[in-house]
């Protein structure tokens, strides 16, 4: 009896194995890509099918992809079918534009996704979760005899002019706003670079404010940037507004493109009333400095908003690099003695000439003639005299001038070391130059009274 329950337990345990393999192998996912190698800024294609071999009784949500390292713009879902080994299957197929803006190798990350889909002779929907595989992309840098700030991938670009002012009748003071519209096309707006403004002699330059926008349809994508320059000529003479080249590759065709926009010369008529020109260039300052402060938080809400994840990943690194060289420095410092010998050094600066001919000068400094008598005395100590007494110092180091001087001296309280602190530094530095003479050497019995 107990054997027939073993029996019909492993039965229905089989049974129930074969069930749920079955019900998952009906069911197949692939990633497909147009182009495993792109330059910065080049798209490439991502289309996401999901296939069984009946059909899905609820709409399949990919979601948000977010791949590190690039802009992801989904564009549109479509129905498909396919046999897959001899079996017909019917699917949905996700199709997103993946935009790189950094030179490193790009990821596809694996998706897990839900679908509802019943088994093969059946009608009701069971929840399932299918996984995706990652796809690798390599991103080829910008080539060197490009300049990496002004490129741009695109499969074509239209530019526009425009001018605010009267070119032709310019005097000193005046503004004339230049403005150059750009539309690209295959790209998002986060890629078009913005304008280099080149200096100008004589004149000052206030960029404006760049209006940027994507435009996206089921099948194609656009973006555009608009930006501006206001030049407040300060001087009057000739003056040559320069050309601005704008580039772009188009990858279809493996070439790059140019528009130039051509140079304006201006004639810059004298003003009689040059007190407006401060007041134009203060009003263009403050507009300017507002802009500034508007980028900036802008900029900042992107570093602990958007970026978070990067942040995080850098501080981290920044942390195991500073425990690192924490553990180096404590086997260099204590391991190969280098905190050792540099302690004995420290100690025996602490009592050397050198360090006590410093407080001697610390102290003069200080007016205090009692303290500068008694570093006199603790530096002399210090030295390798047959007798450590000042006057033993000055005739063997000293200058005429020194020895006369502390002759007269009959008590050494009326000595001044300020006033003859210079003699002491000259007797000091040939006491220095003299002190290997094998006749100076230390009395061990000796006391300085």
């Amino acid at each position: 009896m107990v054997a027939n329950y073993r029996n019909i337990i492993f039965c229905l345990l089989l049974f129930a194995t074969s069930f749920f393999g079955f019900g998952q192998g009906h069911l197949y996912s692939e990633v497909t890509i147009d182009r495993s190698k792109v330059y910065v800024g080049e798209p490439v294609e991502v289309s996401i099918g999901i296939y069984t071999t009946t059909w899905f009784t609820k709409g399949v949500n990919f979601g948000n992809v977010k791949v590190n390292g690039a802009f992801t713009v989904y564009f549109r879902s479509l129905s498909n079918s396919k046999n897959i080994n001899g079996k017909r299957y019917s699917g949905v197929v996700a199709i997103y534009n993946v935009f790189p803006y950094d030179n490193k190798d790009l990821e596809f990350p694996s998706l897990e996704l839900s679908v509802e889909t019943p088994n093969d002779g059946d009608s009701k929907g069971v929840n399932r979760t299918i996984k995706t595989r990652a796809r690798k992309i390599a991103v080829k840098n910008v080539p060197n005899n490009y300049d990496r700030d002004q490129w741009l991938v695109s499969s074509g670009v239209t530019v526009n002019e425009s001018w605010q002012g009267d070119l032709k009748n310019v005097k000193v003071g005046d503004v004339i706003q230049r403005r150059i519209s750009r539309i690209a096309y295959r790209t998002v707006s986060e890629l078009i670079p913005p304008i280099k403004w080149d200096s100008i002699e004589t004149v000052s330059l206030y960029p404006t404010r760049a209006d940027i926008n994507s435009k996206k349809t089921k099948t194609s994508i656009s973006a555009s940037r608009s930006e501006g320059v206001r030049y407040l000529f300060e001087k009057e003479g000739t003056v040559i507004l320069p050309e601005i080249t704008i580039n772009w590759w188009n990858p279809r065709q493996n070439k790059l493109f140019k528009r130039t926009l051509k140079s304006r010369t201006v004639e810059v008529l004298p003003n009689p009333n040059l007190g407006m020109l401060e007041t134009v260039r203060d009003s263009l300052q403050v507009a300017q400095q507002d802009l500034k402060e508007e980028d900036s938080e802008d900029i900042e809400k992107k570093i602990f908003g958007l970026s978070i994840k990067d942040f995080l990943s850098y501080l981290l690194i920044a942390l195991i690099t500073l425990y690192a060289l924490y553990r180096f420095f404590k086997w260099l410092l204590i391991s190969k003695g280098l905190l050792e010998n540099w302690r004995r050094k420290k100690e025996a600066y602490l009592q050397s000439e050198k360090f006590y001919f410093k407080i001697f000068v610390s102290e003069v400094s200080k007016k205090d003639e009692k303290a500068s008598l008694n570093a006199l005395y603790n530096w002399i100590d210090r030295l390798e005299l047959a007798e450590p007494t000042l006057e033993y110092f000055a005739l063997h180091y000293g200058s005429e001038e020194f020895v006369t001087y502390l002759s007269k001296v009959k008590d050494l309280k009326e000595f001044d070391p300020k006033r003859q602190l210079q003699l002491i530094k000259k007797a000091r530095q040939n006491y220095l130059l003299k002190s290997g003479d094998p006749h100076m050497k230390p009395s061990q019995d000796w006391i300085n009274p």
